[in-house]
């Protein structure tokens, strides 16, 4: 029988979850501050981790004053927060330097499907308004891409026949591109996704892309990855390229990986603005634990992000990215990674 303090646990659990699942701009950080001592008690790591720190504020006022936890612990630690079910899947990251790799156990599909779905519909409308035509043959290679769980789901929800996956069939991808785009009846905006090496493969090939004019609602989003398949480039110069190659005004991006699951989003000029239940702050880059909020901090620093959707993991990670804020509130760029980081997605390590 569930004892009484557990009972509770789950009854505050629940409750976090419906709070998360209608966070607005204007109760976000009193949520934030509500995750945070919820597992700051519950969380065995990040319990440990605030100890080792001899962190005594347990109730910070601001989300600046909360300390993140460093994203190499899912390498090595079970990240989990009181006592969730089983995990419905462990994600795990692709990275191509180490043979250490990322676990994310993802406990609750339903929160994770719905946040992503919310965040991509607020940025972009309806997904039945949409094809999704996906290109991301590294990560479909694998049974536990968190990338590929959710565009999956997207493309359930989209309902449409011409929407799914291409491993590495880019002949199929541009056929089912000229088809659509000589279908004048159907008004649905056309999505392709891609992991950033396909998509410079697929706009590099001996094809002639004129008839994507036909396609007025095309967007090409970029996930970030090489994979080890080809150099190392900066995403403006990714972004160059495409532009160039399939004669389009913008390349749209995706922000997002295995130890989040929030996403932000790009439509075009790197400017992200994140998703509804993910914040972006800035910690120095000669001191982390000299962290700001929006309109803090100028220049380049390492990007901390709390992201309510890890209610079951943890909610505030330091990320091995560099960024600075942009000029809309909460939007930031993506500048490069740290040194000594494991390359991921369209690695920079420059500024």
């Amino acid at each position: 029988m569930e004892s009484a303090s557990n009972s509770r646990l789950s009854e505050y659990r629940h409750i976090l979850r419906r709070q998360i699942r209608e966070v607005t701009p204007a109760t976000f950080e009193e949520v934030a501050l509500r995750v945070f001592r919820y597992q700051a008690d519950h969380n065995p790591v990040y319990h440990a981790y605030l100890a080792h720190l001899n962190h005594q504020n347990d109730r910070p006022e601001r989300l600046a004053e909360v300390p993140h936890l460093p994203i190499q612990f899912f390498k090595h630690h079970t990240i989990r927060t009181g006592q969730p079910p089983v995990p419905a899947v462990n994600f795990e990251s692709s990275g191509t330097t180490s043979s250490t790799y990322s676990v994310h156990p993802l406990y609750d599909a339903f929160l994770y499907q719905s946040l992503s779905q919310r965040i991509f519909e607020q940025e972009y409308g309806p997904l039945n308004h949409f094809h999704i035509l996906a290109l991301l043959p590294s990560y479909l290679e694998r049974n536990n891409s968190s990338l590929v769980y959710m565009v999956r789901h997207f493309i359930d929800q989209t309902g449409s026949p011409f929407s799914g996956f291409y491993l590495h069939d880019t002949t199929a991808l541009t056929t089912q591109l000229r088809s659509l785009a000589t279908n004048s009846e159907d008004k649905r905006q056309v999505l392709v996704l891609g992991v950033t090496f396909a998509l410079l493969d697929w706009a590099e090939s001996a094809i002639d892309f004129s008839f994507l004019q036909q396609l007025p609602n095309l967007i090409v989003m970029e996930t970030g990855g090489m994979k080890g398949r080809r150099r190392e480039m900066l995403r403006e110069e990714v972004h160059d390229v495409l532009m160039e190659k399939l004669n389009l005004p913008r390349i749209h991006s995706e922000y997002g990986m295995t130890e989040l699951l929030s996403q932000s989003y790009s439509s075009g000029a790197g400017l992200f603005r994140p998703g509804a239940t993910m914040r972006v702050l800035l910690r120095d880059p000669n001191d982390p634990f000299e962290v700001h909020a929006y309109g803090g901090f100028e220049g380049t620093g390492g990007i901390n992000v709390v992201d309510l959707g890890n209610l079951d993991s943890c909610s505030f990670i330091e990320t091995q990215d560099l960024g600075r804020f942009g000029p809309e509130k909460d939007s930031f760029y993506v500048m490069g990674r740290f040194d000594n980081s494991d390359v991921r997605g369209c690695n920079l390590m420059a500024l």
